[in-house]
């Protein structure tokens, strides 16, 4: 029902410019307390009254769990004052939470900013894909400084003073809107763009949750232009997983087309089970706000037998389920993935190996000082072989004794020489081996 401005009591002034102010307030009748943004329409163009007449329709329709809820409006004619009172935030905005991050020296958990991500995401989807069937509306200010956080940490996307309609999937608006660190390439360059620009914008805005600066930075507009054109930024802290950076570096593609959608970033392996949970959420709330026409009307619908939250159970159970079995399914692929790896690098081992045997074998072929060692004067070394005279004045009968003597000294010697040859080169052949052996482990 209508309201006027003295049910409400002002608490205290949270932030003020050029058009009004923002004020927390409380109402008489409850005590709820709420915000609103008070709105001096009196000195607006007519394009400014438009924008904002079109926030007050967009805030009444859009009701989503991560959408600022809207509550009323208030219009004082006399004063050419418009009140739009909305749900009130008790933990402030993103871009607070960032500064107060830099302040500390600290980062921010990769969880906190996963759940932020999916929060975000399904409060686009209901602005890019209308669940009352309705136009798509394009956010076209994606900041921190317009992200706001509950008592509960839950994100609530808000301020859409430069929102825009889009009648169908093949509109795109051309208006040059937004703050200029999170614009996208297609606004920069003042072309035709899409909902994809709302994607550009909340990769940057994650971006700044996890880096604590925006990805594009520079001293003026036209450098921070030329910057974002060339869509070149640096990696994320190495606290945050591959995954998310890869994701991020999808969301800040240049090309529009190759952005994800907002499904695709919900259906990411790195977004499924947060945003499982975040549906499970909606759906407790929703049956906790709506009562079960069944029980008496003078019974809460808490009295009534629990079979509502049993569902909820039952569900969240097959859920969890499926997530298992697709889990199990991956890891199922990824054993078959490294059997096969497994069996190509044992076959490479085999090879290796073989060429090694090869490699040795020509190696002894090639190299005579090795076969001179294992056959060196076979005449000498050999047992089995002697020279015998069986007459004749020979030195062998002349004097026996000393050349049995130097014949035998004289074959131990060349042995020794020849052992120390072969163990050379059996040292050498092990290096090779050794290293080849490395060369194919690094392989595998």
């Amino acid at each position: 029902m209508p309201s006027s401005v003295e049910d409400y009591e002002v608490l205290y002034t949270i932030g003020s410019g050029s058009y009004g102010r923002c004020q927390k307030i409380r109402r008489k009748s409850d005590g709820k307390v709420l915000v609103w943004k008070e709105l001096d329409y009196g000195t607006m163009a007519e394009s400014e009254k438009q924008m904002l007449v079109s926030e007050v329709n967009l805030l009444r329709e859009l009701k989503h769990p991560n959408i600022v809820r809207y509550y009323n409006r208030i219009i004082d004619r006399a004063n050419a004052t418009l009140y739009i009172i909305m749900e009130y935030c008790e933990g402030g905005d993103l871009s607070c939470l960032i500064n107060r991050c830099i302040k500390e020296r600290r980062y921010l958990e990769e969880e906190f900013v996963l759940r932020v991500m999916a929060q975000l995401t399904l409060a686009l989807k209901e602005c890019h894909r209308r669940s009352d069937g309705r136009a798509t509306v394009l956010h076209r200010d994606l900041k921190p400084a317009n992200i706001f956080l509950d008592s509960r940490q839950n994100v609530k996307l808000g301020d859409f003073g430069l929102a825009r309609i889009l009648n169908h999937d093949s509109s795109f608006a051309k208006t040059f809107v937004g703050t200029p660190y999170y614009m996208s390439p297609e606004q920069v360059n003042r072309m035709s763009y899409n909902e994809k620009s709302d994607i550009w914008s909340l990769g940057c805005l994650l971006y700044e949750l996890c880096a604590l600066s925006p990805p594009f930075t520079a001293y003026n507009q036209r450098e921070l232009a030329e910057r974002i054109r060339e869509g070149r930024f640096r990696r994320i802290p190495y606290r945050y997983s591959e995954d998310l950076n890869s994701l991020l570096g999808k969301m800040l593609n240049l090309k529009d087309y190759l952005r994800p959608s907002v499904e695709s970033i919900l259906q990411s392996s790195l977004l499924r089970d947060v945003v499982a949970e975040e549906q499970r959420k909606a759906r407790v709330r929703a049956l906790r706000s709506s009562p079960d026409p069944g029980c008496p009307p003078n019974k809460p619908a808490e009295a009534s037998p629990p079979t509502a939250e049993l569902r909820l159970r039952e569900q969240a159970l097959r859920d969890r389920e499926r997530a298992l079995k697709e889990r199990e399914e991956r890891l199922e692929r990824r054993e078959q993935e490294l059997c096969a790896r497994e069996r190509l690098a044992n076959k490479k081992l085999e090879r290796a190996e073989s060429l090694l045997k090869d490699h040795s074998r020509l190696q002894l072929q090639k190299d005579p000082a090795l076969l001179c060692a294992a056959d060196i004067d076979l005449e000498n070394l050999s047992p089995g072989k002697k020279k015998v005279h069986f007459a004749g004045e020979s030195k062998e009968n002349l004097q026996p004794d000393s050349q049995q003597s130097e014949t035998s000294q004289e074959v131990i010697l060349r042995r020794l020489q020849a052992a120390d040859l072969r163990a050379k080169r059996l040292n050498e052949m092990e290096k090779i081996c050794q290293l080849k052996s490395r060369q194919i482990f690094g392989i595998r």
